[in-house]
């Protein structure tokens, strides 16, 4: 089955969730949301493991035109941030233009009718003059090849995939990685387990958590006089974006950030060789810098054990690490993260000329204008794509820019009567010399780690490497130089 739309937008997240607001807000309805799973809520939806939540304040990590004051704390747990975005889907009506079910595997290009289709897993077919992705860069598992894995006859998961209905009470537990989900989920599952092994390869950097419940009296101010909590977001918004500064090749903020950082280690972890372990040796903010109150305490249990060595084989019941010790265990849980830089290998992506989106990305390494067009792939946006994740403030801001960047594209092709517009490659790689000159100076380059925010080159593309207000700047309005209009839409059948 075929369905005829003007834009596609794939993913119910916030930035899939938040274009759809952005075109209804500019009168342009006649489109399509598609979502794989069957909820809204793209990785809020997903990650339900115990213990997760936002690492950047709520009043922030929010819609700025669709605020809530009954947060029931600073740093809201997941199960109220995905209700916030079943409640947007809700208010706006959204779910009337999302088919759930429905996996995106690609899209193609038509030169002539200067249109894109969009592929399905169920082979129905979505054709839309526009597409835009809203997957993000944390929705596909990355789960590490174990030698072995095959023979485990216990239970394996990922942080992403959590099997509620495996009663971890009194087993005896393996957890591989300790980035972002590990440190939330381990200090609720080790006064559960017999024994919990913790494998790590790279120890975090990893700040206390400025976390609180929020009063009853600062939500009913909230609830009462609306301003009061935008006030309130202004201040929380600046006062992350000053620690950009400390990012971007300022590397003495960075050392003062680690003297917090170390004395919140030394309040917790009195055993010198479990400090050695856990103590980085590479400049904070190389790899993403972690939050938490609980993580330190949990390591000091009698039941929990810092493995530093590498898994070196699964066998039936047990995992052998590389320095030949055997831990019995039943059931292994990956908290390794997600493909980023390479996220959309999976998706079958061609543009004109029959060009691979993918095949070039991973050839040449990925280029984009602004994170969010590509040269040769026109009527294509992404939201948070290359370049534009963040480590200092929250990314539900560049989605609010990102998708008033999109309408502010579409009604320039739609003023010019242009059935596409595509990016001029000029424009695309002055984008890309300028953003990598100023990563290769930044902390994600020159601090001494390897990252997800690199790809297989060592080439940053994933972090925005600057202030966000200059994001905001940038991309205001579509400079219409910057892109080539061409075609012309059939009169009577603009939508």
């Amino acid at each position: 089955m075929s369905t005829r739309v003007k834009v596609v937008i794939i993913g119910t997240g916030f930035a899939g969730l938040g274009q759809a607001i952005q075109l209804e807000r500019a009168g342009i309805r006649d489109y399509v949301i598609l979502e794989k799973a069957l909820e809204v809520g793209g990785t809020w939806r997903d990650n339900s493991y115990p213990g997760c939540a936002c690492d950047i304040q709520s009043h922030m990590y929010s819609f700025s035109y669709e605020q809530n004051p009954d947060w029931s704390r600073s740093f809201s747990p997941q199960p109220e941030i995905f209700d916030y975005l079943k409640g947007v889907a809700d208010k706006y009506r959204l779910r009337e233009r999302i088919r759930f079910g429905v996996e995106v595997t690609g899209a193609h290009w038509d030169e002539s009718a200067r249109n894109w289709t969009v592929t399905t897993s169920s082979g129905d077919e979505f054709v839309g003059q526009f597409v835009v992705s809203g997957v993000g860069g944390l929705h596909i598992p990355q789960i590490p090849k174990l030698p072995g894995i095959e023979k485990f006859q216990g239970q394996t998961w990922h942080s992403a995939q959590w099997n509620h209905e495996y009663d971890l009470t009194g087993k005896r537990v393996a957890v591989v990685g300790t980035g972002a989900s590990a440190i939330q989920f381990v200090p609720q599952i080790a006064p559960k387990v017999a024994e919990l092994n913790l494998f790590q390869r790279t120890p975090p950097w990893i700040m206390p958590k400025p976390d609180h419940a929020m009063p009853a009296w600062s939500r009913r101010l909230f609830k009462l006089v609306p301003g009061t909590q935008r006030l309130y977001r202004n201040l929380l918004y600046w006062f992350l974006e000053v620690r950009a500064v400390g990012f971007n090749g300022h590397p003495a903020l960075m050392r003062a950030a680690e003297g917090i950082a170390k004395r919140h280690m030394g309040k917790h972890i009195k055993d010198r060789e479990l400090r050695r372990k856990l103590t980085p040796d590479y400049t904070m903010g190389c790899k993403r810098v972690l939050i938490s109150n609980d993580y330190y305490p949990a390591l000091n249990r009698d039941n929990v054990d810092v493995v530093t060595d590498g898994v070196a084989e699964v066998r039936a019941h047990s995992v052998l690490d590389t320095a030949g010790v055997e831990h019995e265990v039943d059931a292994i849980i990956y908290g390794t993260g997600f493909h980023v830089t390479d996220a959309l290998e999976y998706l079958d992506i061609t543009g004109v000329d029959g060009r691979d989106l993918a095949k070039e990305w991973a050839a040449e390494g990925i280029q984009t204008h602004l994170g969010i067009t590509v040269s040769g792939f026109p009527n294509l946006f992404f939201l948070l794509g290359p370049n534009t994740a963040l480590g200092h403030n929250s990314v539900v801001f560049m989605i609010e820019s990102q998708s008033k960047y999109v309408v502010d594209a579409i009604r320039l092709a739609d003023s010019r009567d242009a059935a596409a517009l595509d990016v001029r490659p000029g424009v695309q790689d002055e984008f890309q010399a300028e953003i990598q000159d100023k990563l290769v100076k930044g902390v994600w380059t020159q601090g001494g780690c390897k990252s997800w925010y690199l790809d297989s080159k060592g080439v940053n593309r994933t972090i925005w490497p600057g202030f966000t207000w200059r994001y905001w700047l940038q991309t205001r309005k579509v400079k219409p130089s910057d892109y080539e209009l061409s075609g012309r839409v059939p009169a009577g059948t603009r939508r």
